[in-house]
């Protein structure tokens, strides 16, 4: 017989009231991924700050989801995560008006598609000034936060990109690369004070941002589902695009007490496209 036993692992729930109590703040949430994770969150419980730089998205999510029943709470903050100063007065407020910050989600990211040799500079630093200074304006705003209170979770949503080549979408690739490496060396950082950190990598999903890489393609969807031999692309192995709130569910699952041992990982949400 062993000399000790363990205890028994407390209840950890997974239902409606999952965040109940918990103050999240998401990027990007004005469409796409960072909507369905608003949307996510929200009816699981949690009170969400949903920032963007586009105020009319916010706004009609906010109105949306106070006609739900019960009302979600989300409120409305616009911001642009490439303004440090006005990350850190959002962050400060949110938790003066909302309550300390348990979670942050980092979904706000821009895509500029061009050949490496055609990449201006512009558009090499509007990429990453969103894509990964961005996220570290974020997250370092809710980390010193979060580790005086020695609790917290921060997922920074990245892009399968960030792991393999992809013609076209250098600044893109390497911006998420480097987003998700910092998040990862963060986690590091902050694990003894409790605090997990973690990246979501999504393949292609239907979002505004991938739909405007199909205009005038009839048939783009499913090229990307077949693959294409000239772009040395592999098609998506389960044979279908992925929905937001397919990311969303991987979000939520790492933001949860259910992964409360995992910190620092990259699980990526792509359909086996990158065949990881």
């Amino acid at each position: 017989m062993p000399e000790h036993i363990p205890a028994q692992l407390p209840h950890q729930p997974s239902g409606e009231d999952e965040f109940a109590g918990r103050v999240a703040l998401v990027t990007g949430a004005g469409q796409g991924i960072g909507e369905a994770v608003v949307r996510a969150l929200v009816a699981r419980g949690a009170t969400v700050a949903a920032t963007d730089r586009a105020p009319e998205g916010l706004a009609s999510l906010v109105e949306s989801l106070a006609k739900e029943e019960p009302p979600g709470r989300a409120v409305a903050y616009p911001l642009d995560v490439t303004d440090s100063g006005a990350v850190d007065a959002t962050v400060a407020r949110v938790e003066s008006e909302l309550g300390p910050l348990d979670l942050l989600v980092n979904v706000a990211g821009i895509l500029r598609t061009a050949p490496a040799t055609a990449l201006t500079d512009q558009d090499w630093a509007d990429t990453f000034a969103v894509n990964t200074t961005g996220v570290f304006h974020t997250s370092r705003a809710a980390a010193a936060r979060m580790t005086g209170r020695r609790k917290g979770c921060i997922v920074t949503v990245a892009s399968n990109a960030a792991g393999i080549p992809r013609t076209g979408m250098a600044a893109y690739a390497a911006s998420k690369a480097a987003a998700a490496m910092f998040t990862k060396c963060l986690g590091l950082e902050v694990a003894r004070s409790g605090v997990r950190c973690n990246v979501v990598a999504p393949g292609s999903t239907d979002t505004p941002m991938q739909r405007g890489m199909w205009e005038g393609r009839p048939d783009a969807e499913q090229g990307v589902i077949e693959g294409d031999l000239a772009s040395y692309r592999t098609g998506i192995p389960l044979g279908r695009i992925a929905q937001p709130a397919d990311i969303a569910d991987a979000v939520l699952f790492l933001a949860s007490d259910r992964a409360r041992h995992i910190t620092m990982q990259d699980i990526y949400v792509d359909g086996g496209a990158t065949l990881r």
